[in-house]
C-alpha cells in the first residue's frame, strides 16, 4: 500500500500525542487537588507520560515492521493483542493507590472527559476513505462516530465543570464505548485474514499500518480506559447521593 500523505500523519499524531498529554495534565491537576503536593503530582504525571511514550514508540516500531499487518491466509492476532495489552496497562495504572486517590477526587470527573476531545482526529479515517484506501463501511461509522464523541466531550466537560452531572454523562460514556466496539469489530471483519466476514474493497488493511495503527493501539485503549473509569466514578457518585452522603462540587 502506498504511504499516506503527510497531513494524515499530522492529524493522527495530534491525537496520539494529545490524548496522553491531556491525561498527564489531568493527573497533575488531580494530584494537586487531592493535596499530594506539586512534587508528587509531577512524579505521577511524568510516570504516566513516560510509560505511555515507551508503549507508543514500541507500537510504532511493531507497526513499521509489519507485525500488525494482516495477510489473506494467515491469522495474525497481534494488533488485537496490542489493544488488549495497552488497555490492561492503562486500567492497572488506575489501580495504583496514589492514582486511585487522585481519581477519587470529585473535581477530576469532568477532566476525565476532556481528553476525549482529541477523538476528533477520527476525521483521518474519513480522509483516508476519500483517498480510496478505506471502505466506507468502516470509515464512516468509525470516523464520524469519533468526531461526534470528540465534539460532545468539549461541551460535556464544560457542563460538568459547572456542576451539571446527570444522565447525559453516563450516556456519553456508553455511546463512546459503543463507538469503539463498533469500529474495532468492523475493522477486523472487513480486514484481510481468516476473520474477514465483510468482503469489501478496499479492505481495512490501512488501519494495521502506520500511522492509523497508532490510533488503534494507543488512542483506543486510552479512550476505553477513560470511559470505564468515568462510568465507575459516576456510579459511585450516584450511589453516594442515593444514600444522602455529601458530594463535593465537580468544579
Amino acid at each position: 500500500m502506498d504511504p499516506l500523505p503527510i497531513y494524515v500523519w499530522v492529524i493522527v499524531l495530534i491525537g496520539v500525542i494529545g490524548m496522553p498529554a491531556t491525561i498527564c495534565v489531568v493527573l497533575w491537576r488531580g494530584a494537586i487537588a487531592a493535596g499530594l503536593g506539586r512534587r508528587r503530582a509531577v512524579s505521577i504525571s511524568a510516570a504516566a507520560g513516560v510509560v505511555w511514550a515507551v508503549w507508543t514508540i514500541s507500537s510504532a516500531l511493531l507497526a513499521d515492521a509489519d507485525v500488525y499487518r494482516l495477510e489473506p491466509d494467515v491469522a495474525k492476532p497481534w494488533i488485537g493483542v496490542a489493544v488488549i495489552v495497552a488497555l490492561t496497562l492503562a486500567l492497572l495504572f488506575t489501580r495504583i493507590p496514589v492514582v486511585r486517590r487522585v481519581l477519587a477526587n470529585p473535581g477530576v470527573l469532568w477532566q476525565l472527559t476532556l481528553p476525549q476531545v482529541t477523538r476528533v482526529v477520527g476525521i483521518a479515517f474519513v480522509i483516508v476513505l476519500a483517498l480510496g484506501k478505506l471502505p466506507a463501511v468502516f470509515a464512516l461509522p468509525a470516523g464520524l462516530g469519533d468526531i461526534a464523541i470528540g465534539v460532545e466531550a468539549a461541551f460535556l466537560a464544560r457542563r460538568m465543570r459547572r456542576g451539571v452531572v446527570g444522565r447525559g454523562a453516563v450516556w456519553f460514556n456508553i455511546f463512546g464505548l459503543l463507538d469503539l466496539v463498533v469500529a474495532i469489530t468492523i475493522g477486523l471483519t472487513a480486514g484481510l485474514g481468516p476473520t474477514r466476514l465483510l468482503a469489501v474493497t478496499p479492505s481495512t488493511e490501512a488501519i494495521t499500518l502506520l500511522p492509523l495503527a497508532l490510533i488503534l493501539t494507543t488512542m483506543v485503549p486510552l479512550a476505553t480506559a477513560l470511559h470505564l473509569t468515568s462510568l465507575a466514578r459516576l456510579r459511585r457518585t450516584a450511589r453516594a447521593r442515593s444514600i444522602g452522603r455529601p458530594v463535593a462540587s465537580t468544579a
